[in-house]
């Protein structure tokens, strides 16, 4: 069939138009970026108050909501693994006005035990790298126990009967365990818990006998008695915790791990509004008083954050090597 034909003028004035159309597009885009944020931010956090990445999100909030002139609102969705709080996330409108506060462990080792429906490395953006800690081992100070070495005897002395409890299962404070039972030859339980306050709690009431824990949550209790610190996970001894050996002085060299914090965002929000809010945030964490607080529960801020492409690399390295740790300890999910 012929199609109609269409005069030269007739022709450029349609693609005026479409010219036109697509320079107002861009600049009523421009414009929303520029008046970004013009409501409340919302930063979501699959723990419950009290736990490290709460602490974090309402620091990173404060600092935030000074600097871009609104509020920002820290809504703590703790359960499924923190599987709520990304079901929030992802089905959040992409407008740069949801984000969610997480650990690492959000790509790199929970898609390997729950199963997720979320694409770890298609459907969620590391921004910013907030801060790093080594977990630390602890026990309840009732037990006598003051080394990892002493555990391992305390723990063979009474099989079938001791615990560790994690902050959530499938993550590093549970596969941490299971890594100590596969290398030491025990026989411990593993007991989930819903965030590091409840899971604390049990701790210190002599429930559960052992945990690996966040420096953040577990550092007070630890200076207060409340708990006992066995070893940390760092290559090197802690400035917290400086008479605390790590696990690799203990002889469990296997065990070194740095888990971080980030703030998440969804690919889909447009790269300028990603780009400045890391920006904002880069500026709240470089405070000398927010590294000093945090820094004073063992939380450590790299003084040069890595960029969103590095992030993501190391995310892809540390998915494989916790792949690889799970298969050597025949890890079947709970």
């Amino acid at each position: 069939m012929n199609k109609p034909h269409q005069s030269p003028t007739r022709r450029w004035t349609l693609s005026a138009l479409a010219l036109a159309l697509t320079a107002w597009g861009g600049s009523a885009q421009a414009q929303s970026i520029d008046k970004w944020p013009e409501k409340p931010i919302k930063i979501l956090v699959g723990a419950p108050a009290g736990g490290s990445a709460d602490i974090l999100a309402r620091a990173v909030g404060d600092g935030l909501a000074k600097a871009v002139g609104q509020a920002v609102v820290v809504d703590n969705k703790p359960g499924a693994m923190g599987g709520l709080a990304t079901e929030a996330m992802l089905s959040s409108p992409k407008d740069g006005y949801t984000y969610m506060l997480a650990v690492n462990s959000l790509v790199s080792e929970i898609p390997y035990t729950l199963k997720p429906k979320y694409d770890p490395f298609k459907d969620f953006v590391p921004l910013v790298e907030i801060a790093s800690s080594p977990l630390v081992l602890i026990a309840n100070p009732a037990l006598g126990v003051n080394s990892v070495k002493e555990m391992v005897a305390y723990v063979k002395a009474n099989p079938g009967k001791t615990s560790f409890a994690s902050y959530s299962a499938g993550t590093l404070s549970h596969v941490m365990g299971l890594q100590l039972n596969k290398l030491a030859g025990l026989d411990m339980q593993h007991v989930g818990y819903k965030g590091s306050p409840p899971a604390l709690q049990d701790v210190m009431g002599g429930q559960v006998q052992f945990m690996f824990d966040g420096a953040a949550t577990s550092v007070p209790n630890i200076k207060g008695g409340k708990l006992k610190a066995l070893g940390v996970t760092s290559t090197k001894r802690s400035p917290v915790l400086p008479d605390v050996p790590t696990l690799a002085e203990q002889g469990f060299a296997e065990m070194a791990q740095y888990p971080w914090l980030a703030l998440w965002s969804t690919p889909e929000v447009p790269a300028p509004i990603q780009a400045k809010m890391r920006a904002e945030v880069i500026k709240v964490i470089s405070d000398a008083a927010f590294k000093q607080k945090f820094g004073a529960f063992g939380l450590e801020v790299d003084p040069k954050p890595p960029t969103v492409a590095e992030m993501q690399q190391t995310l892809r390295k540390e998915s494989q090597n916790v792949g690889a740790l799970l298969s050597s300890i025949n890890y079947k999910p709970e």
